[in-house]
């Protein structure tokens, strides 16, 4: 079945509910989408589950999105694995009030969706029953995903984007751009406060203050290099024509062992590096010694 196929059916198994069917977009990966009233939330699923034409059998996500004034959009994407088609299922709740019934009676594989959705948006699946933190550490206050949740790691570094590429932190460049739902600087604190840029909702519901950024050296302007030093105090470099002075026949080189004390000379009258070994005279046979025995 196409997507058309698959809103207008689930459409049509839903009367007189009103639904209403669109298609997603992502060309070849587009999906049949269903607005549903949260009244027949439970009923939708159910019913694109056990149609014989769906065959939406296999549960593969469900999320939330945040809408701001709107409320929510709870979202379930089905899938069917022998007709090989999927269904997005939507549904919206009223900001004040995140509740929907649960479909863990119908897809067990829910129970943990519905655990993160309501741990990171704060929405209630009623008849859930264990709604327990899936994430997060049980003392932690607030719903991450959120948009006027406003994030610490934000306040306390700087945002990526407040820069063009090429613009330096020492000079030029424009005016510091803050992420969105940050607010400025020395308003973010333990009261709720108005959000930044973004300008939704509060700011967080109690937690400490950010700590101030780490001041860094100013580096250097693109182009800029370290100041060498002059001339007179780097040290003279021999030129190609000079050489080192050899001593005069009969004077004693610095490497040479007769200009070095007993004591200063190799190790067991050993030469040094670079001498000649020296050794006793050789001594010549006397004349007539080779015919005595």
């Amino acid at each position: 079945m196409t997507p058309e196929e698959v809103g207008r059916r689930v459409v049509a198994l839903l009367a007189p509910v009103e639904a209403t069917a669109s298609v997603s977009g992502g060309q070849g990966y587009a999906r049949a989408t269903v607005d549903v009233p949260p009244a027949s939330w439970a009923d939708a699923v159910r019913a694109a589950r056990d149609d014989a034409e769906l065959d939406l059998d296999f549960l593969d996500w469900l999320s939330a999105v945040d809408e701001l004034a709107d409320g929510f959009d709870v979202v379930l994407h089905l899938w069917s694995v022998r007709h090989r088609h999927g269904l997005l299922l939507r549904t919206r709740v009223p900001r004040d009030t995140p509740v929907v019934a649960s479909v863990v009676d119908l897809f067990p594989g829910a129970a943990w969706h519905e655990r993160e959705t309501h741990e990171m948006f704060g929405i209630d699946f009623a008849g859930h029953g264990e709604l327990r933190p899936l994430l997060l550490p049980p003392e932690f206050e607030g719903h991450p995903l959120r948009k006027e949740f406003v994030l610490a790691s934000r306040v306390a570094k700087p945002w990526p984007g407040a820069k063009e590429p090429g613009e330096s932190e020492a000079g030029g460049g424009r005016r510091p751009v803050r992420p969105p739902g940050v607010p400025a600087p020395g308003e973010w604190g333990t009261t709720p406060t108005p959000a930044g840029a973004a300008g939704a909702g509060e700011g967080p519901r109690g937690g400490t203050p950010a700590r101030p950024a780490r001041e860094r050296p100013a580096r250097p302007a693109p182009g800029e290099r370290p100041a060498r030093p002059a001339a007179a105090e780097r040290p003279a470099r021999p030129t190609a024509g000079d050489a080192p002075e050899r001593p005069a026949s009969g004077e004693a080189g610095p490497g040479s062992g007769a200009a070095l004390g007993a004591d200063e000379a190799g190790p067991l009258g050993r030469p040094l590096p670079g001498e000649r070994p020296t050794g006793p005279p050789r001594q010549e046979p006397e004349p007539g010694a080779a015919g005595e025995s």
